[in-house]
């Protein structure tokens, strides 16, 4: 699939977003956020992953990321999204308390029907949308944006009371759920707090 988004320098970081196939809020249901998680942790700790930045939303997941030295950034988040992917479908299909079941299978079933790629279910879109950050500039904008997104979406009144993101992190110089890698050239425009 041809996209004029492309990764650039794993070194520098990339604002990355992917989506659910339909746009379908699977992640209203806590145990699919924290399969994510957990997928996020495995990827720093093995796969070469830094996080710098993260919310999971309804919907979607944005991500704030680089990779670490001989690792590919595009490699990491395709694996990340291959392996979610079997591992949220199959919690949904073991889920007996999950209302919307059959829905959702059936929504993948179709999305995986009409790409090539998939031999039953389409869990993630195909593209990631990533957008190199080369200046403070960019890193302060996209950090802000990412953060924001469950303000806006009216899920918390401040930032840093959303369980699933680093607004945490940021804002009130707690771990969060996920560790992050700050970027030290930039921590005095993330963090207003850091030079008290």
């Amino acid at each position: 699939m041809a996209t004029k988004y492309k990764f650039g320098d794993n070194r520098l970081p990339h604002f990355i977003t992917f989506a659910v196939v339909n746009w379908i809020d699977v992640f209203t249901r806590e145990r699919y956020k924290e399969l994510v998680v957990d997928s996020l942790k495995f990827c720093i700790k093995e796969k070469g992953l830094n996080l710098h930045a993260w919310v999971i939303m309804s919907n979607h997941v944005h991500l704030i990321a680089s990779a670490r030295e001989s690792f590919e950034l595009v490699n990491i988040i395709r694996d990340l999204k291959k392996y979610t992917s079997k591992m949220i479908i199959s919690s949904i299909e073991s889920n007996q308390q999950e209302s919307r079941r059959d829905w959702m299978l059936w929504l993948f079933k179709r999305a995986g029907l009409q790409n090539s790629n998939n031999k039953i279910y389409q869990f993630w879109q195909q593209d990631n949308h990533p957008v190199e950050l080369s200046t403070n500039k960019m890193i302060e904008q996209r950090l802000n944006y990412l953060h924001e997104n469950p303000v806006e979406s009216g899920l918390v009144t401040e930032a840093q009371y959303y369980k699933y993101s680093s607004a945490t992190d940021y804002y009130e110089e707690k771990s969060g759920l996920v560790p992050v890698s700050f970027m030290q050239c930039c921590i005095p425009v993330w963090r207003p707090w850091f030079s008290k």
